[in-house]
């Protein structure tokens, strides 16, 4: 029951900071696919994302011009744009506000 309860919080904090795992991963990453997006959450947290949802997110990233999209041999792929990069930048230097602001949660 608890693993259960465990692997859908799981999933649930996988679908909810979608946006920030992408931006995180362009950052460091060559242009990237939503299939290639949806193996790399698998192969780190052994969880599927559906192509819906995945795209679902690509695209309001890419309205808001955090990526953007190119088709390249057939596929759409996406890269970090300088939004994008200034977005990553700031969620990284305030991981310890983030921290803070989970552990305020927690203790709710």
């Amino acid at each position: 029951m608890q693993s259960k309860i465990l692997m859908e919080i799981h999933r649930n904090m996988i679908k909810n900071f979608l946006d920030i795992m992408i931006l995180a991963k362009l950052r460091n990453s060559s242009p990237l696919s939503g299939y290639d997006l949806i193996e790399l959450i698998y192969q780190k947290f052994g969880m599927l994302v559906s192509p819906g949802t995945i795209y679902s997110v690509l695209y309001s990233m890419e309205r808001k011009e955090l990526i953007k999209g190119t088709l390249t041999q057939g596929k759409r792929t996406y890269v970090l744009t300088a939004k994008g990069t200034d977005a990553i930048s700031t969620i990284l230097t305030s991981q310890e506000e983030i921290q803070e602001f989970m552990r305020l949660i927690l203790n709710f």
